[in-house]
């Protein structure tokens, strides 16, 4: 694409000579690295960087021309640099149209809230795959495009990265992408030139402070999703949310509500069937009652699955279809994702990283749990600090017994963080040496146990598990890494779990 015909997507007031517009453009990138001759190179203001500190880099790598929001001085005269007033929604501008606005060419449903992004996504990519369409993917666990899949590093990806996968989707047929929207991306304009023709509100907990810094700013960024739907597209609202009225006088579009009352437009008709093996119920929705049969764990999973009715309804599915795609869908990589050897206790794996999913999850295992309920959790490295000790107290109160490790300590001293956590366990548990745990009785007080190791905090959670117990590796869910200091190093709890449990099998240990 020539440069000239690009810039036609920002508002600049200077005029390029006509042999520099004639350029031809190959690609865009922010990031210096992956510069190539001929690319359009953005100087965004990143977190721990500043894309004007490398456009002399940039112009080194071949780049042809840069936007920026500066006068900066480069190296080659003869590369224009472009001045406008914000570069990130420059580049999300200059990627769509470089990409031929690939949303207009597929349905895109975004779905945001602190929690259950990951399994509606999940749950909504199957129910439209039953009807029989073709669905890509974006979210928390990977990116997919047909047959292909792709790591994920961000919840939904930069503004470049994310235009391009909707084309890639729409070149190979896609009819429809089903994407987690986060609230980074939302206060960081990345979808800004998406179309959407749906979007979920799952529910509004405290977290990402540490970014946002307020409730408030959190909750703004999330309702600029639906701010942007235009009057003949839909929005599906989790009625039962104290903030459910705020994103509904945000959206122009139709309105939908789901919930556990009969006060939601989707909500369960009759009692919840909950268990080991799943949950089945009956539903009403606009267009009649389905019954409902999934093999997801925990009375949370409701929530998503009427997240999904909705949303499936809004875009026209039938109810056939909807019931076939919930059912399809066996598990989410890391959400009460079960780790079964044929042991006779139970291993349940999950990301839970906040005080109300942790407590959620452990409610969730508490019904389900014929003995004890043994934890294993930690909290991530350079994040919010303020939720650590609400953590230590969720865990103490809803386990039996708690393992105290790291999570992805990252560049912070990882006894600095436990510390943190500690405090908060200190009215509710009482803190044991690994030896002494069966020789305590519960009562009022948790016992629990300091393990910095997080192998060797599974290793402990699950030789100390007998028949009917439940253990619960937390935190980390599907991630297979660590990130401690500046290294990634290859981690991950399933495995782990997997290859105790069968050592413990093979020494004749149940």
């Amino acid at each position: 694409m020539k440069l000239g015909e690009l810039l036609t997507a920002l508002e600049i007031k200077d005029t390029l000579p006509p042999d520099k517009l004639e350029r031809e453009v190959k690609d865009i990138t922010y990031d210096s690295r992956r510069v190539k001759p001929g690319s359009l190179f953005v100087a965004v203001r990143g977190f721990h960087s500043d894309g004007h500190q490398f456009i002399s880099q940039a112009i080194k790598r071949g780049a042809g021309a840069v936007v920026a929001e500066e006068a900066v001085q480069t190296i080659a005269s003869d590369v224009p640099v472009i001045l406008v007033s914000d570069t990130r929604k420059a580049l999300a501008r200059l990627a769509a149209m470089f990409n031929g606005y690939p949303s207009h060419r597929i349905k895109v449903i975004g779905i945001t809230g602190t929690k259950g992004k990951t399994t509606t996504s999940y749950l909504l990519k199957s129910i439209i795959e039953a009807a029989g369409h073709v669905t890509g993917l974006i979210g928390t666990i990977d990116y997919r495009v047909g047959e292909k899949v792709y790591p994920a590093p961000n919840t939904t990806p930069e503004a470049t990265d994310l235009q391009r996968l909707l084309r890639e989707m729409a070149d190979v047929g896609a009819e429809y992408c089903v994407m987690e929207v986060s609230s980074h991306a939302l206060a960081l304009g990345r979808t800004d030139e998406c179309l959407f023709e749906t979007a979920v509100f799952t529910n509004l907990q405290e977290d990402h402070l540490d970014f946002h810094k307020d409730r408030n700013s959190y909750l703004q960024a999330k309702l600029q999703l639906f701010a942007g739907l235009a009057p003949d597209k839909t929005a599906i609202i989790n009625g039962d949310d104290p903030a459910s009225q705020e994103f509904a006088r945000q959206a122009k579009a139709k309105t939908y509500t789901f919930g556990l009352t009969g006060l939601s437009d989707i909500h369960p008709e009759e009692q919840i069937g909950h268990g080991i093996n799943g949950l089945s119920f009956s539903v009403r929705t606009p267009t009649g009652v389905i019954d409902v049969t999934s093999t997801l764990v925990g009375k949370h999973n409701v929530y998503n699955i009427l997240a999904a009715i909705g949303a499936a309804s809004a875009l026209g599915f039938d109810l056939d279809s909807i019931c076939k795609g919930i059912m399809k869908m066996q598990a989410v990589p890391g959400r009460m994702e079960r780790v079964d050897e044929g042991q006779p206790f139970g291993v349940v794996v999950d990301y839970a990283h906040t005080e109300e999913s942790l407590v959620r999850l452990l409610d969730a295992v508490r019904e389900i749990a014929a003995g004890r309920v043994i934890t294993v959790f930690g909290c991530g490295g350079d994040r919010d600090r303020t939720k650590r000790p609400k953590m230590g107290s969720a865990a103490v109160t809803g386990s039996d017994v708690v393992i105290l490790t790291s999570d992805n300590p990252r560049t912070e001293d990882p006894a600095r963080i436990i510390s943190e956590i500690e405090a908060g366990m200190a009215s509710g548990g009482t803190r044991v040496a690994e030896n002494e745990v069966d020789n305590i009785a519960r009562s009022e007080r948790t016992p629990y146990m300091v393990i910095p190791d997080r192998r060797e905090a599974v290793v402990a959670a699950i030789c100390m598990a007998k028949t009917g117990d439940v253990v619960v590796l937390a935190g980390k869910g599907h991630e297979n890494y660590q990130i401690i200091g500046e290294k990634k190093i290859h981690f991950d709890d399933r495995e782990v779990a997997r290859e105790v449990i069968r050592k413990r099998q093979t020494a004749g240990v149940g």
